[in-house]
């Protein structure tokens, strides 16, 4: 068949080619075209016939082909833009739930420290109350206490063990933390110049504040602690030249004048008046301790901040324990034998401070540290409950005043250095996000009200 339509003569080739290029498909060939296509033979009619299908066929086969090509580019070429679009986004949403994640960790977490410090703390605070009634030795309990704290730094190398991937050994975990004392480590030197003031400014504030504690309520001595907050700003202030904040220095007028309410309260009686002088002499003491381990050791990790402490057992084991035995023989604090003595509560006073100082330095790592300030002040209210159930207190009107006025000091007393920027800043994203409401629903109503004039037939003329 294909030799026949090759020896076919040229003209019937050029007529049926210029038929084939005259009849387009989709198209009505003219009447000449049809009368000779009827002079041709059935093959050239058959290829003539079939031309138009051919090609309708290779253009819709190619049209078919190309469209499918063409959407294959495409949504290869959108695939191509959008697959880093799409893992850029999955990106985000994965790190905003871990930074979620990590927030509401440290929010449990937080709440867990709140209620331990300030658990502990008022439970330290009511043994000492108790004890006082069988036995009243104040600086013997204040060194038993602090012989306490060597214990801090084999519990923080237990957590090492439990909670690191790479363990170290006792010895180098210790020569690391050591390093709060300088590049050198842990000198003799450096053991009695750095420790031995430190010490006994530690001495000093448990000391005093347990002398307090025999002259008033523990709510009050715990309220009136809370002023150290206070003597730390003034004395950072004034020795570190931090940056003046307003906000403090009311904070601290509010603490002066709670003390003094709380001086009032019963009529500056003399008991009253000691009691006072003792507990802001501890908040004092505590306030300098600080401001010095500020200036001298700078800021410390837990591993640091958990040598420091267990050294300042140490130096209170080796050095101080002479003032008890001195205190003992002169008869000044006096007991019978050593089975008289209450070790029950006072292992349990010694164990609740201890842990007070542990939850202390883990909670600024495992959460914010303002919440550390916050469950030492619940530790009033804490007291003040105790206190009413056990009738040992009556609230008149100022020295609840009194007490209201120190915590609110102390509050205010946490804001940070940047909190009248950070309230503008939120003031005026309150604004903006108003404004854009504003907007939003503006535009919503003009939408609407275009659709319903075009449901009407009528067609709103936009102003030029």
């Amino acid at each position: 068949m294909i030799l026949g339509q090759n020896s076919q003569p040229t003209k019937s080739k050029g007529t049926s080619r210029s038929s084939a290029t005259r009849c387009k498909p989709g198209a009505n060939c003219p009447s000449s075209h049809s009368g000779i296509s009827r002079q041709l033979s059935p093959l050239s009619v058959t290829e003539d016939s079939s031309a138009p299908i051919l090609e309708l066929q290779n253009r819709g086969s190619s049209g078919v082909c190309g469209h499918r090509v063409e959407r294959q580019n495409r949504s290869g070429d959108d695939g191509t833009q959008t697959h880093p679009e799409n893992s850029s986004q999955e990106n985000r949403i994965k790190a905003r739930c871990r930074s979620c994640t990590s927030a509401v960790l440290k929010a449990v977490w937080g709440l867990l420290i709140i209620l331990s410090v300030s658990s502990s703390w008022v439970g330290t605070t009511q043994i000492v109350k108790i004890t006082y009634k069988n036995f009243y030795c104040p600086f013997f309990m204040t060194w038993f206490s602090t012989n306490w704290n060597i214990m801090f730094f084999p519990v923080y190398y237990s957590g090492h063990l439990a909670t690191a991937q790479e363990k170290q050994s006792p010895m180098k975990k210790f020569r690391e933390c050591s390093r709060i004392f300088g590049e050198d480590g842990l000198t003799l030197k450096l053991f009695l110049k750095r420790t031995a003031p430190f010490s006994i400014l530690w001495t000093l504030t448990n000391y005093l504040y347990l002398l307090a504690l025999k002259k008033l309520t523990a709510t009050d001595v715990s309220a009136l602690f809370c002023c150290n907050k206070a003597f730390v700003f003034l004395l950072s202030w004034i020795v570190l030249k931090d940056r003046f904040m307003g906000v403090r220095i009311v904070a601290a007028i509010m603490a002066i004048t709670g003390i003094v309410m709380m001086a009032y309260a019963d009529n500056f009686h003399t008991d009253s008046i000691v009691g006072v002088a003792f507990a802001v002499g501890s908040a004092s003491t505590s306030a300098l301790y600080k401001v010095l381990f500020k200036m001298f050791l700078g800021s410390a990790n837990f591993g640091e901040a958990a040598h420091f402490v267990s050294t300042l057992g140490f130096f209170n084991l080796i050095f101080i324990s002479f003032t008890p035995v001195i205190l003992y023989f002169t008869k000044v604090e006096h007991w019978s034998s050593f089975a008289a003595l209450p070790w029950g509560y006072l292992c349990g006073m010694a164990g609740l401070w201890l842990t007070f100082n542990i939850l202390v330095n883990v909670g600024v790592v495992l959460t914010y540290p303002i919440l550390i300030s916050i469950g030492t002040v619940l530790s009033v209210p804490g007291n003040a409950a105790v206190d009413l159930l056990k009738q040992e207190v009556i609230f008149n009107v100022v020295r609840l005043a009194a007490t209201i006025i120190i915590c609110i000091g102390f509050l205010l007393m946490l804001l940070p250095e940047e909190w009248d920027e950070i309230t503008l800043r939120f003031i005026n994203s309150l604004k903006e996000k108003k404004n854009e409401e504003h907007v939003d629903d503006i535009t919503d109503s003009s939408v609407h009200l275009r659709s319903r004039s075009r449901a009407n037939g009528t067609v709103s003329i936009p102003l030029a």
